[in-house]
């Protein structure tokens, strides 16, 4: 584990990973969606797909794992998190994102941070009525619920997955992990919201993003999201729409691994 520091002294815990490290292989940085850390998640592995092309950082964002955090949360905040990485990784950088850190990662790129291509994996925008929409209070309800109640909420009311399954996976492993970072919760939610929820994209608000784009979804994933990613890609210049067959929002690390490569390679 190392450490940096982000511009309001938050500490930002990461791992770099890559034998092309004394190379100078290129750097990606791969930005976590809601209730992952640098430990917990798809990134790991996904870490160790790509290791032997780029030279990989891995961070928890503020509040999870071993970063730190603020007593007061704001969206531009975690956009400095994101500038205080790729400044480590040499002062640019290709960047992944998945979820709710694809939202995080095309909003730093719309403030013009300095991002060789954006690989982004279904930002949840909720930009129609193909969806039960998400409460009005939903934020507010999530920082109001314990722990263990804010992830069950937010896997029913905002991922949409029965209760009954939600009430078994209380069983597994990785439901510690995930309520150890509960708290979270309402950050990610603030990245949806800030675009909307149930209702278009405004296109003019991505029109400053300038560098490449490559909008992913899963072939399996659930119309909502998959219009989602649509949205996105009509509303950012230039960017390109991308499908990978059988997959679901669960994207395999084996996967999208590929898509990372070939995009990131690709002459600009």
């Amino acid at each position: 584990m190392q450490t940096t520091v982000s511009k309001d002294g938050t500490t930002i815990a990461y791992d770099r990973r890559g034998c092309s490290l004394s190379a100078g292989g290129p750097a990606l940085v791969l930005v976590d969606g809601a209730l992952c850390s640098r430990a917990q998640g798809p990134m790991p592995e996904l870490a160790e797909l790509l290791a032997d092309r780029f030279t990989v950082y891995n961070y928890d964002r503020r509040g999870r794992g071993d970063s730190g955090d603020a007593g007061e949360y704001a969206v531009e905040r975690e956009i400095e998190d994101l500038a205080a990485m790729i400044e480590v990784a040499g002062g640019s950088a290709y960047v992944y994102g998945t979820s709710s850190g694809a939202a995080l990662a095309l909003q730093a790129a719309n403030a013009g941070l300095p991002i060789e291509k954006l690989i982004a994996f279904e930002p949840p925008f909720v930009v129609d009525d193909t969806r039960k929409p998400m409460p009005a209070t939903f934020i507010a309800d999530l920082e109001a619920r314990k722990p263990a109640d804010a992830v069950k909420y937010f896997m029913t009311k905002g991922v949409g997955l029965p209760g009954p399954l939600v009430t078994m996976m209380r069983l597994m492993p990785a439901w510690k992990q995930m309520t150890a970072v509960a708290h979270t919760l309402p950050y990610d939610a603030r990245f949806v919201a800030h675009n909307g929820v149930g209702r278009p994209l405004d296109t003019t608000q991505w029109a400053a993003v300038d560098v490449p784009v490559l909008m992913v979804f899963g072939g399996k994933s659930p119309a909502w999201m998959k219009n989602s990613v649509s949205s996105v890609a009509d509303a950012v210049p230039g960017a390109e729409l991308h499908e990978v067959p059988g997959q679901t929002h669960m994207m395999a690390a084996k996967a999208i691994a590929p898509v990372i490569t070939d995009f990131s390679t690709r002459p600009r």
